[in-house]
């Protein structure tokens, strides 16, 4: 291996290892800040649940991605056997979305298909990196239009996004601007947020 390029893995190898550090120093330093929330989040979604309610999930980009992944932890399992819970990821059928944004506008994906399946007493998650997409406050505006509960899972200061959210909301927030480490967050408080619900239903030590 020549000079250079042992320098220029020696430099990636240390940037790799910063993130990792970031990455861990971010999740230990809102652990206090978060874990209260999301248990009240979880909490609020068993409450729904169990009274035969369901949880809506919505974001664009990577919080679609996550969107799905959580509605995949409810509706098959997390860590444990147990039936499905009721969840549906807004962003996961493609023929609905090109076609509301064909017909309407784009930032009516996610509130028009809330409008159709949201009944009062159903959970909309809302995931937003920086609080200020449109399809997304539209959703939560919408979600208010059926009588349901907000859990908004933001990064930064929450942005417009903040200024929805009524008292019977849950807002977790990630005080950081790099999306990256948000996401990386986001993922964990996902996590917590399926492995509390189990708790909440199973009685899980």
């Amino acid at each position: 291996m020549d000079q250079e390029r042992f320098r220029l893995l020696m430099e990636l190898t240390t940037r790799i290892t910063n993130h990792f550090e970031q990455s861990a120093h971010l999740q230990l330093e809102t652990a206090e800040l978060l874990a209260p929330v999301i248990a009240a989040a979880a909490e609020r979604i068993v409450t729904a649940l169990l009274d035969e309610r369901k949880v809506l999930a919505c974001g664009n980009g990577g919080a679609a991605a996550l969107a799905q992944y959580f509605a995949a932890c409810m509706l098959n399992r997390f860590d444990l056997e147990r039936p499905g819970l009721a969840t549906i990821a807004l962003p996961a059928d493609n023929s609905v979305l090109t076609a509301i944004a064909n017909d309407s506008q784009f930032d009516q994906v996610f509130s028009r298909q809330i409008l159709t399946l949201g009944h009062p007493g159903d959970v909309l998650l809302a995931l937003s990196f920086n609080g200020n997409s449109p399809n997304v406050l539209k959703a939560v505006d919408a979600a208010h239009e059926r009588e349901m509960t907000v859990i908004a899972l933001t990064g930064g200061d929450g942005g417009r996004l903040m200024e929805l959210l009524s008292e019977r909301d849950i807002h977790l927030g990630i005080p950081h601007e790099q999306r990256a480490r948000v996401q990386e967050v986001y993922i964990l408080v996902l996590h917590c947020l399926c492995d509390a619900i189990d708790c909440l239903l199973l009685g899980v030590e």
